[in-house]
């Protein structure tokens, strides 16, 4: 696999040390990537008004091969969107971080489907163990603590990140094991590989993960969320948000589902918290 450099970086970290007509060019194709990259060198030339050979040793300098890499990756570059690279007009300060997070709560609670969630509930009850699969900053969390939610109502349960740790997990598991698979997008290569590794040899899959990705069509049972990003890049993506909820969803409905078996185990924590750290009778179960 051929790992992009993000040609606006190069640009920027090598200017110092570029020519000065080398610098013309720099300070033309940045201020115009979208000419800049569907220009021939000729025009590029001209508007830089530098000589074609000064392009070409422009291109070389900023770690590209020739010209026509150079334009290749100044269009990679626009692909990512114009939010990466123009400034985005500041939405609502601080505040706007809750309201974000409000939003996605009341747009992923509508995807709530009962029966689904019903179904999720009594595979995972009836499951040998239970497998969670999260695979980066946010998907890897919301794994994490599906474990830490389902351990202390005495499930078998553990959560794998490394993408060739969960493929040795995959193969490993039984059939009468379940994975619960977390992704925003449901498009990681790495999580897809594991879903149909995991199908092969029998478990049940649920995803966590956008409706109509390939991780949804691969699984048995897909708990649907949707995300809502807006060009204001700064803020982190409210989406893991979307994920807990369910994650807590399944938790409960385990819970009231067998509230004996519950009861016993959270009396039992409870105790073993209390004997150990003291306070009052309300502080929260090892959160």
């Amino acid at each position: 696999m051929t790992m992009e450099v993000d040609i606006l970086s190069q640009i920027s970290q090598r200017f110092d040390a570029l020519r000065d007509a080398e610098k013309k060019v720099a300070k033309c194709v940045m201020d115009n990537l979208a000419g800049a990259a569907s220009s021939s060198i000729t025009e590029l030339a001209e508007e830089a008004q530098v000589s074609e050979a000064t392009i070409t040793r422009f291109a070389k300098a900023v770690g590209c091969k020739n010209v026509r890499d150079l334009k290749m990756k100044l269009a990679q570059s626009l692909a990512v969107g114009q939010r990466f690279i123009n400034e985005p007009v500041e939405q609502t300060g601080v505040h706007g971080v809750y309201e974000s997070i409000k939003q996605s709560m009341d747009l992923n609670r509508k995807l709530l489907d009962e029966k689904d969630i019903e179904t999720a509930v009594n595979w995972l009850h009836n499951a040998r163990q239970i497998i969670g699969i999260g695979m980066g900053g946010g998907s890897t969390m919301v794994a994490q603590e599906l474990q830490f939610r389902l351990f202390r109502l005495g499930y078998a349960v553990s959560t794998y990140h490394d993408g060739l740790l969960t493929r040795m997990v995959a193969a490993t598991a039984d059939s009468s094991d379940v994975m619960v698979i977390l992704s925003v997008t449901g498009y990681t290569p790495g999580v897809l590989d594991v879903a149909q590794l995991a199908k092969q040899y029998g478990l049940k899959v649920i995803a966590i993960t956008q409706a109509q990705s390939p991780l949804a069509e691969i699984s048995d049972l897909t708990l649907p969320i949707a995300t809502q990003e807006t060009d204001f890049i700064y803020k982190p993506s409210a989406s893991r948000y979307a994920m807990l909820a369910l994650v807590d969803v399944l938790a409960m409905q385990l819970a009231v589902t067998h509230k004996r078996r519950s009861r016993d185990r959270l009396r039992r924590l409870k105790l073993a918290l209390d004997s150990y750290r003291g306070g009052g009778d309300r502080q929260p179960l090892g959160d």
